[in-house]
């Protein structure tokens, strides 16, 4: 995460370096598109998702706490792989310094869910659907592996915000801008329709969900088009999580409050 963000700021940088230094004695560029009512593009880039985590804490289906030891660390985390985004842009003049923005993308990322709690060959009973929370009825028993300590969760977001842009003015052939909206993010690859659980290796979350979105950057004008490298942060605001079934060990799902997904952005959009 870190040299990810390092590289992110040096591109940008040598970026807006390189554009400021050839520009100073060339006239504005591409000035027709800032006068355009309507306007469309693309983008690509690379995003790093992440879950943020919530914990279960005691209760009677976990009368030990998994998903915080004793020294109040989270016994459940994630990690992630860099992913690939993509998506088309349309935009509407609203003002000199205004503009709304629509921008549908894909994104595919995979993360892992480690859950430490679990400890490999122990044997863990099952809850009995008539009596989930009587911890002396038992509809079997589970024996963890090593497998049973990770989850693979790969998704694919389709992804609809809708967007606000504040924009400054033109300093030769580049103007900054921020953003902020909010969107409607479709997972489809949640499971949430799946029969099989956690017991059997599939970890499900919501297909339906929602977010807010705050992104920076700075567009460059060419003669023919508008390179904008920026920067996005996406923050879902409900919980993707859906429990596992009543007779399954509540040490996958059970042990975990909440998910929720937050990711960052890098892309380069061409108008």
């Amino acid at each position: 995460m870190k040299n990810f963000i390092t590289l992110l700021v040096f591109f940008c940088f040598c970026t807006i370096q390189a554009q400021f230094r050839v520009n100073y004695d060339k006239k504005d560029k591409f000035t027709e598109l800032d006068q355009q009512r309507f306007s469309w593009g693309y983008f690509i880039g690379l995003n790093h998702f992440n879950f943020n985590v919530h914990p279960v804490h005691q209760n009677q289906l976990n009368p030990t706490g998994v998903g915080i030891n004793s020294y109040g660390k989270f016994n459940v985390y994630s990690d992630n792989k860099l992913g690939f985004s993509a998506g088309l842009m349309g935009r509407m003049k609203l003002s000199e310094y205004f503009d709304l923005f629509i921008q549908p993308g894909i994104h595919f990322t995979e993360r892992i869910l480690h859950f430490n709690h679990i400890e490999v060959g122990k044997t863990y009973n099952k809850p009995d659907p008539n009596n989930p929370y009587d911890p002396h009825f038992s509809s079997g028993t589970f024996t963890a592996t090593e497998g049973s300590k990770t989850r693979a969760v790969k998704s694919t977001y389709l992804d609809l915000p809708l967007f606000i842009q504040l924009h400054g003015d033109r300093w030769f052939n580049t103007r900054p801008y921020v953003q902020a909206g909010f969107g409607y993010m479709a997972n489809l690859q949640s499971n949430q329709n799946s029969q099989d659980d956690n017991e059997d290796g599939i970890f499900r979350l919501k297909s339906n969900n929602y977010n807010y979105q705050i992104e920076t950057g700075i567009s460059i004008y060419f003669n023919r088009f508008r390179l904008t490298p920026s920067v996005k942060g996406v923050f879902l605001l409900n919980n993707e999580l859906i429990p596992d079934d009543i007779d399954t060990p509540q040490i996958w799902a059970g042990s975990v409050k909440s998910l929720k997904t937050r990711a960052i952005l890098f892309s380069l959009k061409f108008e």
